[in-house]
C-alpha cells in the first residue's frame, strides 16, 4: 500500500449563507505507511478540522477520505464507529486516562469497549512498547505526566490501529519529557511501521516528523521534508506574518 491516508479535495464548511464558515478548502494530502506528519498552521488555519475528517470524526463537507482502500464517506455511523475503533488511535494533549483506572486497565479499555477481554500478554506489550512495563499497576496520579501520556500511546496501540492521529501530545509536557515523547514516537515509526498523524505548534516537535503540512486559511499552503526547528519556526513566522 502507498498510502495508509489519503484526503482527496476535501472541503468543510460550517454553517449557511450568508454565515457559513470555510474551515478547509479543497485540501488534498496522503500520508504514506511508516511515516510521522507533522500538521502546522496558525490559530484557525484548519488544523483540527483537518484531523477530525482524517480520522472520522466529522464528515467533510466535499471530497473524500480513505483510510487504505476504505472510503468514509460510504460507512453509516454504526461502521464508522468500527472503523475508529480497530483502525485508528487517538493521542490528546490532555491524557485522557481514567484516574480510577490502572495503567494497564487504561490500556485495555479500547479493546473492553469492543467487546473483547483484553489478553494479559497484548496488554504488557503495549506498555513494554512505550518502556512502561513495570508501571502496569499504577494509577495516572501515581505517575508523572510523560509517564501517562505514554499510557495514552500505549492505549492507542492496542489493537493495532492503520494510523494514530496524536492532537498536541507534547503540549502539557516540559521540554525533557517532550523529547522522550517524541523520540519514543520516533521510535514507533521506525521499528513498528507505525503511521503518526501529528498537530502541534511547536517547531522542535515537528522537527522529529518525516515531512511538515502547514495549512493557512483551510488549504494547505506549504510542505516541508527532512524538517529542522529553525526551518519549521521560520515557515511558521512567515504564515503568521501573511495572515
Amino acid at each position: 500500500m502507498d498510502e495508509t491516508i489519503r484526503l482527496s479535495s476535501v472541503g468543510k464548511v460550517h454553517g449557511s449563507p450568508p454565515n457559513e464558515v470555510i474551515a478547509l478548502r479543497d485540501v488534498t494530502l496522503a500520508f504514506p505507511p511508516a511515516s510521522l506528519t507533522a500538521v502546522m498552521g496558525p490559530s484557525g488555519s484548519g488544523k483540527s478540522t483537518l484531523l477530525q475528517c482524517a480520522a472520522g470524526l466529522d464528515r467533510p463537507t466535499t471530497g473524500t477520505v480513505t483510510i487504505g482502500d476504505v472510503d468514509l464517506a460510504g460507512l453509516g455511523e454504526t461502521a464508522l464507529t468500527r472503523l475508529r475503533r480497530d483502525r485508528i488511535g487517538f493521542v490528546f494533549q490532555a491524557f485522557n486516562l481514567l484516574p480510577s483506572l490502572t495503567a494497564e486497565q487504561n490500556v485495555g479499555l479500547p479493546l473492553r469497549l469492543a467487546g473483547r477481554r483484553p489478553g494479559r500478554a497484548e496488554i504488557q506489550d503495549a506498555l513494554a512498547e512505550v518502556g512502561l512495563a513495570d508501571r502496569a499497576h499504577h494509577r495516572p496520579g501515581e505517575m508523572s505526566g510523560g509517564q501517562q501520556q505514554r499510557v495514552a500511546i500505549a492505549r492507542a496501540l492496542v489493537t493495532r490501529p492503520a494510523v494514530i492521529f496524536a492532537d498536541e501530545p507534547t503540549g502539557a509536557l516540559d521540554t525533557t519529557t517532550s523529547r522522550n515523547v517524541l523520540t519514543m514516537l520516533r521510535g514507533l515509526v521506525e521499528h513498528r511501521g507505525q503511521t503518526i498523524v501529528m498537530v502541534t505548534h511547536d517547531p522542535l516537535a515537528a522537527s522529529y516528523a518525516d515531512a511538515v503540512v502547514f495549512l493557512a486559511d483551510g488549504a494547505v499552503a506549504d510542505t516541508l521534508a527532512a524538517p529542522t526547528p529553525d526551518v519549521v519556526a521560520a515557515r511558521m513566522t512567515r504564515l503568521e506574518t501573511s495572515c
